[in-house]
């Protein structure tokens, strides 16, 4: 009896340990996704309405930094990111932002951009993060690192499974919070 346990100790010893899913985990399975397209479903849930405002629309993604969000209901509205220029078309208006002037904001939407390419060095330079979870349901909690981040967004967290993105939540500094689900399109 005493060899069989002696044995199955050899064995545990020699087999490796799994390793606990973590943070350079999920940084790596993220940046093995090349982009997509997607469509989603946010609502925006502000203290001066009674019910929240719900937008339906596309997302393109093509790694590492150009993102395109295509709000086609209730009103049609185009937020294009490229590197550190963030475009936005809104019936025939367009502005053009240069966020290498505006490191909030560009904190902000790095928080999205650094997620997506699962650059942790670049989410670490603006948040603390906390991963829950396992590579098939997993929780990532962004919470900002700066004050005057914070003033902007509270919290970011980040669900999904495996290299999908399936939701972001924001948590604004005003207390107002956005949910966007996100479903994956078949690229066939």
């Amino acid at each position: 009896m005493k060899r069989f346990f002696a044995g199955l100790l050899l064995l545990a010893l020699a087999l490796p340990a799994s390793a606990a899913f973590d943070i350079g985990q999920l940084m790596n399975d993220l940046a093995r996704n090349p982009g997509g397209k997607a469509k989603f479903v946010e609502k925006k849930f502000i203290a001066l309405l009674d019910k929240p405002v719900v937008s339906t629309g596309e997302l393109s993604y093509s790694a590492p930094d150009r993102l395109e969000k295509r709000t086609l209901t209730p009103k049609p509205e185009t937020l294009r990111l490229d590197r550190e220029t963030l475009s936005i078309e809104r019936e025939r208006q367009k502005l053009t932002i240069n966020l290498g002037n505006q490191p909030e904001a560009l904190a902000f939407v790095d928080s999205l951009r650094g997620t997506l390419t699962g650059n942790r060095a670049a989410l670490e330079k603006s948040y603390l993060l906390h991963l829950s979870g396992t590579p098939d349901k997993w929780v990532l909690t962004l919470l900002p690192s700066d004050e005057k981040i914070a003033a902007f967004v509270q919290r970011i967290v980040v669900a999904g499974s495996r290299n999908q993105i399936r939701s972001i939540e924001y948590l604004q500094g005003d207390g107002d919070r956005s949910l966007m689900l996100i479903e994956a399109l078949d690229s066939r």
